[in-house]
């Protein structure tokens, strides 16, 4: 009897058996099962372009950059490629609408501007098209976005989110400096004209003529604290710090602005059931509830702030409490196996036809939906800066340092000119910005150490890597290594340093000084090469990992082509072959680490899950060699800092 009371809990137990996927993946991927064709939003019978649509894109990015699994940026794609044309023209996009709303998808424009594939100008020209509208967008007397040309003198809150990050993202990447004051003041003004002094909560908008019936003829404030603009408006902040100059002197009061807001939303979180209410102030008064969509978006954002150091650590504990009350109160699994997120308001608005007064009545009026975009996007960015805030301890206080010294080649920009290849900033092909967004997702910081490898630029690194050094044909005057360097690293090496050098084949790579520093710690790459591969052959790439491998516990399979064959001597040892060659190797030099690979396998192309077959695990294993090697780090080295 005990015996199957037992099988009965184990099998019947959902707290038993951890889920296969995390949420974030879980409910990306029932979005796409639902919506696999096109993304037709709430009652419309056709799909057109939509600050939901952008949202969700957002939203499944980021579960992309999570898991390098190319079916996300696949829906991506052919969602996007559905509304722009080859010119640069969005479908059923009219400028001439002056509505902040169709700005928001233009962020998913930037990021496929920013990918090595055919035809990318087009995203590029369609992101243009979009900023276009901001310099013609009609403003108040200030200078603040009216939030729709039928919205005349009004701002919301929702605008911000609608179109700041996606003005900040593009002016970063086309160098339009003058932009970020313009920005700058959308905030500003937003938190001279709808900021409570008696409570510290936004009013969802503001009219500057005074002319509409829910506007105060006072302030030009609307009546009531609605939490999803608070929420929209909060993350605004938090996203448009990703992009704004740390130099910028306008920054530290964005930064004030989330700084003041959040502790007055964490005020007002349910202490019951962690969650927020429709009307964010009003939780005891009769109709109000928990609304899904707002409490997404301030766990999103007290995670994200936290994360990036804007606020202060114990807030996260909010954040999780906010994420269990949704997780216990609205996400479910349907009968066909798919995850469902309730609980979220339809719509909230100001004005229009059939009237919105912003009451409390009008707010509790509108219906509540099941798989509402506006709660299912903000819920996967929610899930997966929690999902990141799990990791954060493995490199927490730890630096990797990645050589633009060494390897220091430029391509023309749309500035000009611009450094490329094996760099942290490089999102097309030929870059490591993934593998670095996987070290910050691990908790460490990431730098460019663009000088030679002297005690003053190695001191405060943890991990250093050396990417594919130079050769003339790369570089007109390259920057080989000298005998110098070798010491000035080893002696870092030795201090507890964590050293990766990876090499490339030898027709692209300059070899014979490289391996005078790679010869300090027993290892030589060779002038035989091996996994040449035919095309998409790519099983001619293949590698296997043995199983309990100490470096890639969970990678079994990965693909690595042309890479240089190792030799070693003492110190150095294999970590993995392939048949008598020697692929990877690893030294230990006095308290530290030398990792080496005779390839620089793990840069976008071959990591991104766009190019390989899924069957190659790349991702995964650029994730256990980041983790190995953060755990490398040695505590005596970081307190010389």
């Amino acid at each position: 009897m005990l015996i199957r009371f037992l099988f009965a809990f184990l099998f019947f137990s959902p707290s038993v058996f951890a889920q296969t996927k995390p949420w974030s993946q879980q409910m990306a991927d029932a979005f796409m099962a639902r919506h696999k064709d096109s993304i037709v939003i709430g009652n419309q019978k056709s799909a057109r372009w939509d600050y939901e649509q952008g949202l969700v894109l957002k939203a499944i990015e980021m579960v992309w950059n999570r898991t390098g699994d190319g079916k996300y940026y696949n829906y991506i794609l052919n969602d996007i490629n559905q509304f722009v044309g080859k010119d640069g023209s969005i479908r059923t996009y009219t400028t001439s609408d002056y509505n902040l709303d169709n700005i928001t998808t233009g962020r998913v424009l930037l990021t496929l501007a920013q990918q090595t594939q055919p035809g990318r100008e087009r995203y590029q020209k369609a992101a243009a098209l979009l900023r276009r509208q901001l310099n013609e967008q009609p403003r108040t007397k200030e200078g603040g976005f009216w939030h729709k040309q039928r919205y005349p003198y009004q701002m919301w809150l929702d605008g911000l989110y609608m179109a700041e990050p996606f003005y900040a993202e593009y002016a970063l990447l086309f160098n339009e400096p003058g932009a970020f004051d313009d920005i700058a003041n959308q905030f500003a003004l937003i938190e001279k004209r709808l900021a409570d002094s008696k409570t510290g909560l936004l009013y969802h908008g503001y009219d500057e003529s005074r002319q509409q019936r829910w506007a105060n003829p006072r302030t030009g404030q609307s009546p009531n604290f609605w939490g999803r603009a608070l929420g929209w408006y909060a993350m605004a902040l938090v996203d448009v710090l990703d992009y704004f100059p740390d130099n910028h002197p306008k920054r530290p009061q964005l930064v004030s602005y989330l700084q003041r807001l959040m502790p007055v939303v964490v005020r007002y979180q349910d202490p019951a059931s962690g969650g927020w209410y429709q009307i964010i102030d009003q939780g005891n008064r009769q109709g109000n509830y928990i609304e899904t969509s707002a409490s997404c978006m301030f766990v999103y954002t007290l995670s994200k702030g936290v994360r990036k150091g804007y606020l202060p650590k114990n807030m996260l504990n909010n954040a999780r409490k906010g994420y269990q009350c949704i997780l216990d109160k609205f996400v479910k699994t349907d009968t066909d196996g798919l995850l469902s997120l309730n609980g979220t308001v339809s719509v909230g608005g100001l004005g229009g036809d059939p009237y919105r007064d912003g009451s409390y009545a009008y707010y509790l009026s509108e219906p509540i939906r099941k798989n509402d975009l506006k709660g299912i996007g903000p819920f996967i960015m929610a899930s997966v800066e929690l999902e990141i805030a799990d990791e954060q301890p493995t490199g927490a206080g730890k630096t990797v340092g990645l050589d633009y010294f060494f390897n220091n080649e430029y391509r023309p920009s749309n500035t000009g000119q611009e450094r490329f290849h094996y760099t942290w900033e490089d999102r097309t092909h030929s870059g490591f910005w993934l593998w670095g967004s996987i070290f910050r997702d691990l908790g460490a910081n990431t730098q460019a150490i663009t000088t030679a490898p002297t005690a003053a630029s190695l001191n405060g690194l943890d991990i250093y890597i050396i990417v594919d050094p130079d050769t003339q044909k790369e570089t007109k005057q390259p920057n080989y290594v000298r005998p110098q360097d070798v010491n000035e690293i080893s002696d870092w090496v030795k201090a507890g340093g964590v050293l990766v050098m990876m090499a490339n084949d030898t027709a692209n790579c300059e070899i014979p000084r490289f391996n005078q520093l790679a010869q300090a710690f027993g290892i030589k790459f060779s002038d035989k090469n091996r996994n040449s591969v035919e095309g998409t052959k790519w099983e001619q790439g293949r590698l296997d990992i043995p199983p309990k491998h100490p470096i890639f516990k969970n990678t079994s399979v990965i693909y690595i082509k042309d890479l240089a064959i190792i030799d070693l001597k003492d110190p150095a040892k294999a970590s993995l072959t392939a048949g008598n060659d020697v692929v990877i190797a690893v030294a230990t030099y006095g308290k530290g680490t030398v990792f080496a690979v005779g390839d620089p396998w793990l840069y976008n192309e071959y990591t991104d899950g766009r190019r390989i077959p899924a069957t190659y695990q790349n991702f995964s294993a650029a994730k256990d060699l980041a983790i190995w090697l953060l755990n490398q780090a040695k505590k005596d080295l970081r307190a010389q800092k």
